[in-house]
């Protein structure tokens, strides 16, 4: 399991689970982060059609609403949920596992540790991706398929002109302080 996500200042976190079959995929399988964008895509798509795949999705309110680590969590139980098949055992990227029936064991740094994480990034990553390029449509002016809402100068400049849109996270600062009397419910 990994996810995608946890930083930006829009848009969801993404969570993927990923129960890989030997190693039938020939495109490289890393971290998300040190492939490119068309690595990435020839990447997912092998994935999908060799291993058994669940994502789950936390939207930004309820991030606003639980905290960006209990969002990234629940959205990991919603991976998992996802798939066709149960696993014996969860390998998750990072310091934190969900809670639940499954034993679970955090790997720091799995992407680079483990190949079924790698392939939980890449699908993750590619998602979300893939999401705030749509958003980008429904919402212009904000730069979402360039980065992806991650809190860039151009970001920043367009939030700070345009006001927040419904997939801004109204907890996340500087989105927090835009708000009238900083309440995340008001807008």
């Amino acid at each position: 399991m990994d996810e995608a996500g946890r930083g930006p200042l829009a848009g969801p976190v993404v969570a993927s689970a990923v129960i890989v079959r030997g190693r039938s995929i020939s495109s490289p399988v890393r971290d998300s982060k040190l492939l490119t964008e068309r690595q990435r895509e020839r990447a997912y798509a092998e994935i999908l059609a060799n291993c058994r795949v669940g994502v789950g999705l936390a939207e930004p309110e309820e991030i606003d609403r639980i905290n960006i680590l209990q969002a990234t969590l629940k959205a990991m139980q919603r991976a998992v949920a996802a798939l066709d098949l149960i696993p014996s055992l969860l390998l998750v990227d990072g310091l934190h596992v969900p809670q639940g029936q499954l034993p679970a064991v955090p790997l720091v740094d799995g992407d680079a540790r483990s190949y079924a994480i790698s392939c939980a990034s890449i699908i993750a990553k590619v998602t979300r991706d893939r999401m705030m390029r749509e958003y980008d449509t429904r919402y212009p002016g904000y730069g979402f398929a360039g980065h992806k809402g991650y809190g860039t100068r151009p970001h920043i400049e367009a939030l700070k002109k345009l006001g927040p849109c419904p997939i801004h996270r109204r907890s996340f600062e500087p989105i927090r302080s835009l708000i009238p009397h900083g309440n995340p419910a008001h807008h």
